[in-house]
């Protein structure tokens, strides 16, 4: 009789933590749509004080409130931050060309 190999024990999945530690449960394709304050500022690329700031003065969406929870909508930081304004290159043709 010719020898077997050893059957493998399926692998779980990779488990994914947070940064506070829970474990997500969403895949990797499937970003969630609310985002908490420290998740919505790491999003957009500023600290959490900066976007309280950005928050503050309008630049970015209130939080909708869930129990006792905040959480920002993803879509909505999105919008505003399309909105934000592009800071032009000085001396760049391109942006204001002679007639």
């Amino acid at each position: 009789m010719p020898p077997t190999k050893p059957k493998r024990a399926p692998q779980a999945p990779e488990v994914i933590l947070t940064d506070d530690g829970r474990r997500n449960v969403l895949p990797l394709s499937l970003p969630p749509r609310g985002l908490s304050r420290v998740e919505a500022a790491a999003y957009i690329g500023v600290s959490p004080s900066l976007f309280d700031d950005l928050v503050a003065d309008g630049r970015m969406p209130r939080p909708k409130l869930l129990n006792a929870r905040h959480v920002w909508d993803r879509l909505r930081i999105d919008a505003a931050f399309e909105a934000l304004p592009d800071k032009e290159a000085a001396g760049n043709p391109f942006l204001h060309p002679r007639a």
